[in-house]
C-alpha cells in the first residue's frame, strides 16, 4: 500500500493527512502527537477513528495542520484520518459514520454585523 492522503476541515483548521502501513506512529507538523497536543483528550480525539476500527498500531500517519485552535485542529485531523481510512477500505465507512466521524461539522463563527459590537450583541439601549 502506498501513501493515502485526505483532507479534513473544522472551523478555521485544515488538516492534510498521509496514511501508510506502519507501527502506529502519528506525526503532526514534524512533531510527535504527544508534544503537539499535550492534552490527552485532544490525542484521544485524533486516535478515535483508529480505535473504532482496531487499527491503532497498523498505520503510520503524518498530519499537516494549519489554522484554528487546538480543538478545531484535532477534530479536523479526526475527519481527515476517517476519510483516509475509508479510501483504504470502503467497508469501514458504515462503522465510522455510525460514530459520526465522517460528517464535516459545518458550524463556523458568525460574522460581525455593522452597527453592533459583535455578531448578535447590541449596544446598551437607553429609553431616555
Amino acid at each position: 500500500m502506498e501513501q493515502i492522503n485526505a483532507i479534513g476541515r473544522r472551523k478555521a483548521a485544515v488538516a492534510r493527512v498521509y496514511v501508510s502501513l506502519g507501527t502506529g506512529k502519528i506525526t503532526i507538523n514534524k512533531r510527535d502527537i504527544a508534544t503537539y497536543f499535550p492534552s490527552s483528550i485532544l490525542q484521544y480525539i485524533v486516535r478515535q477513528p483508529l480505535a473504532t476500527l482496531d487499527a491503532v498500531e497498523k498505520y503510520d500517519i503524518k498530519i499537516n495542520l494549519k489554522g484554528g485552535g487546538f480543538k478545531g485542529q484535532s477534530e479536523a485531523a479526526r475527519l481527515a484520518i476517517s476519510r483516509a481510512l475509508v479510501k483504504i477500505n470502503p467497508e469501514d465507512k458504515a462503522a465510522l459514520r455510525a460514530e459520526g466521524f465522517m460528517t464535516r461539522d459545518a458550524r463556523t463563527v458568525e460574522r460581525k454585523k455593522p452597527g453592533r459590537p459583535k455578531a448578535r450583541k447590541r449596544f446598551q439601549f437607553s429609553k431616555r
